[in-house]
């Protein structure tokens, strides 16, 4: 585990919050915003479940005091969604609830398709009352199409990232080219007609692609924003924001990490390489 944190700690910002705010300040210096993310994911016992909710609720407040520029990330299942969908809602309910009170604002991971429309069926329920929370779709999945239509007319900010799940062909494109060709139509759905879209990507000709669109369309840089996730394409994050875009970083943080890492050497063969590259690069 020793050797894997040589690696991981790149990627992850740090085990406790202490060292998590040190990053996001540095991050916030050089005008770039955050999404923070405390590790954790498939939680089964309900008093983890409120552990991570009054963890982030903590979060959230010194954030606050501290005057940092972002917002949260949170996963479903370390919200209790494989427990039980209501004590899920409760414990959302009550973190959005909080958000709204600082002016922050919730974004919800999505996860596996196995949790897919439950994900979303949460996220509905909570847009009842509260306006102030989002979702994270993904390119590879054949679905995405029919979902963004949905969530653009009910005024969602979605952040789409191509996803890296392993998921049965039946319901996802397996090709890399088919998932970037779905990314670029996904995109342009977003930009035409989404709320504040977050375009989270760290390809050169997906970001390339996206500028050019955008600048053909009219469409405003302030119209949506970038995010990376943290300790990828550092240098490719500051040129976006010195270019006038929102650049978000992602950033995670906590003990659990070693599953985060190991997810993303998992999942797809080809993060296993762009990691190895990324990690010589600045």
């Amino acid at each position: 585990m020793g050797f894997l944190w040589l690696f991981a700690r790149r990627f992850v910002a740090g085990e406790t919050l202490e060292a998590a705010l040190l990053k996001i300040k540095e991050i916030n210096d050089k005008g770039l915003l955050t999404t923070v993310d405390i590790l954790g994911e498939s939680t089964t016992e309900r008093a983890d479940a409120e552990s991570y909710r009054d963890n982030y609720i903590n979060l959230l407040r010194v954030a606050d005091r501290e005057g940092l520029d972002g917002n949260i990330s949170i996963k479903p299942t370390m919200m209790g969604l494989d427990i039980d969908d209501e004590f899920c809602y409760a414990n959302v309910k009550r973190l959005l609830e909080e958000a709204d009170k600082l002016g922050s604002f919730v974004r919800i991971d999505m996860e596996g398709s196995p949790h897919t429309d439950r994900t979303l069926e949460l996220l509905y329920r909570l847009r009842r009352d509260h306006d102030n929370v989002g979702i994270v779709v993904q390119a590879m999945l054949r679905r995405t199409a029919e979902d963004i239509r949905l969530l653009n007319e009910r005024g969602v900010s979605v952040r789409l990232c191509k996803g890296a799940y392993k998921e049965p062909k039946e319901i996802a494109f397996k090709r890399m080219r088919q998932i970037r060709e779905n990314f670029k139509e996904l995109t342009k759905t977003l930009l035409r007609d989404g709320t504040y879209p977050a375009i989270a990507t760290h390809d050169g000709g997906l970001i390339r692609w996206t500028k050019e669109w955008a600048a053909e369309q009219g469409i405003g840089k302030d119209s949506f924003e970038f995010q990376m996730l943290y300790g990828l394409r550092g240098r490719t994050q500051v040129e976006l924001a010195r270019e006038g875009y929102k650049m978000r970083v992602y950033v995670p943080y906590g003990t659990e990490w070693f599953p985060y890492f190991y997810r993303r050497l998992r999942e797809r063969k080809e993060n296993v390489f762009f990691i190895a590259k990324t990690f010589f690069k600045p």
